[in-house]
């Protein structure tokens, strides 16, 4: 049970063990149609892991012994929409929990449990499960180097892995425009063609993002779409030249420097634009957040900042949605639901604290993961000093930032940018194995976290990420298997 990675709240061992064979079935009630695709998963991953063929189907609440039970609203209610109780005996295996979600995770635990036990016989035990945090993130840049549906769907299976349930889509920047917006055309058409250092561009569809949207909600993870604003906006001036306050477009970028480009505050197409993309991009987002970006607007004159931001969020509102902004919107006069990333400015960030904003906390310094571990690392960038697997894993969301009490905040996100990364062999050496500890970090209690006792299960974790082929960093500070 030590090598469960996020830990656990509670781990009760019992007598005996229940093995699993070639008869046993996954078990949801009758019409329950998302346990039931809950459970399928489970069979694939249970086949993968041990090369039984366990069929998923309806069955009755009692049904013969040495079967998986997947049941939902059956557990504690203190639980919450995230929980699960997972009981293994001779009998058998149940999970239950209050709501789907739960029975997912209970779900991805029994998994785990499989691998690590080496075949079908896993020891008795009782786990009760919650998570501290209901944001549990990861950012993919997209902008800066252009990952495929494919490849995005792999990086939410290796999420979802670990219980993390936020992917934060950076879909625009200055090197690129990554979503086919159908009111401006030229958004993906002309500014999605380039990438950093000249690389290929591309950009999804919008059948494509709810794809892949789709995809994610299957996996219990919301999409949080970015459209970075009003700065990093190259890609969007070079498309349309009214966007520029001279009326001329700019030529497409590829370089790797931030903060010299700007929409035009003062023209009401801008507004227009704004309205439309991020109208567009709310309309194919089920979930409750629009990341408007508002970071590094060097370009922009600050009293413009200020006013443009505060058009945005009325925009953002109207579409039915919460806004999300990186710290420096902290300055702006913002509704106190409005969600506020801490990345790098501490000042930013208390004074977000001040104004009750809930917060996201993103450390550069602990949990960006294009950050280089060594100063050998190959990818990657040092602005932000070197953030080794024992860095990213040692710290607590609770003391980050003075005065933010724990109750306003919604979680932890690791940010990942692409200026150096190329493929998804660099993304996956880049994020493992530091993303595990994050998805600790947002689960897990942080009562009695330890990284001597951490890194051994990390250490039989890498053999999971063998299995699944992760190009992940073999960091000297943990004794991999």
């Amino acid at each position: 049970m030590l090598n469960l990675i996020p830990k656990p709240v509670s781990v009760t061992p019992a007598a005996g063990h229940f093995t699993l064979t070639p008869a046993a079935k996954i078990i949801v009630p009758p019409g329950a149609e998302d346990l039931l695709a809950i459970g399928r998963m489970l069979s694939n991953w249970i086949e993968e892991t041990t090369g039984l063929a366990i069929p998923a189907q309806f069955g009755d609440a009692a049904p013969p012994e040495g079967n998986i039970h997947l049941r939902e609203g059956a557990a504690d209610a203190a639980l919450g929409a995230e929980g699960y109780r997972l009981t293994v005996s001779p009998r058998g295996v149940q999970i239950e929990a209050p709501h789907k979600a739960g029975v997912f995770y209970g779900a991805q635990t029994l998994r785990q449990m499989l691998f690590h036990a080496g075949g079908t016989r896993i020891p008795s035990v009782k786990i009760h499960d919650t998570p501290r945090f209901r944001w549990r993130g990861a950012m993919l840049d997209v902008a800066r180097h252009f990952f495929g549906v494919a490849e995005v769907k792999r990086y939410l299976d290796l999420l979802a892995a670990y219980k993390m349930n936020v992917l934060h889509l950076h879909l625009s920047d200055d090197q690129g425009w990554r979503i086919e917006i159908k009111s401006w055309p030229n958004l993906s058409a002309h500014g999605g063609q380039t990438a950093v250092g000249g690389d290929a561009g591309g950009f999804y569809t919008q059948v494509q993002y709810a794809e892949l949207v789709a995809y994610a909600q299957e996996r219990q993870i919301t999409i949080v779409p970015e459209i970075d604003l009003p700065g990093h906006t190259n890609a969007a001036l070079a498309s349309y030249p009214e966007l520029n306050c001279n009326g001329t477009a700019p030529g497409l970028y590829t370089g790797m420097e931030v903060g010299f480009s700007s929409l035009c505050i003062q023209k009401e197409i801008t507004y227009r634009f704004v309205d439309e993309v991020l109208g567009e991009i709310a309309a194919l987002t089920p979930g409750a957040y629009l990341h408007v970006g508002g970071d590094e607007a060097k370009a922009t004159p600050k009293a413009d900042y200020l006013r443009f931001m505060a058009r945005v969020a009325e925009i953002v509102a109207a579409h039915g949605k919460t806004m999300v902004a990186w710290e420096e919107a902290a300055q702006c006069d913002l509704a106190p639901e409005t969600v506020l990333q801490y990345w790098a400015d501490i000042e930013h960030a208390k004074t977000a604290a001040q104004k009750g904003h809930p917060m996201i906390l993103s450390p550069a310094s602990r949990a960006y993961l294009d950050i280089k571990y060594d100063a050998g690392t190959p990818l990657g960038l040092t602005w932000a000093g070197t953030v080794d697997t024992e860095r990213a894993y040692t710290w607590d969301p609770a003391s980050e930032v003075p005065g933010l009490p724990e109750a306003r905040i919604l979680g932890v996100e690791a940010p990942l940018w692409s200026e150096t990364l190329r493929t998804m062999a660099d993304v996956e050496f880049m994020a493992f194995p530091r993303l595990i500890g994050i998805a600790e970090i947002g689960w897990s209690p942080a009562l009695g976290r330890d990284w001597d006792e951490y890194r051994q299960r990390l250490a039989v974790e890498g053999l999971r990420l063998q299995r699944w082929g992760v190009n992940f960093y073999r960091d000297p500070g943990v004794n991999w298997r």
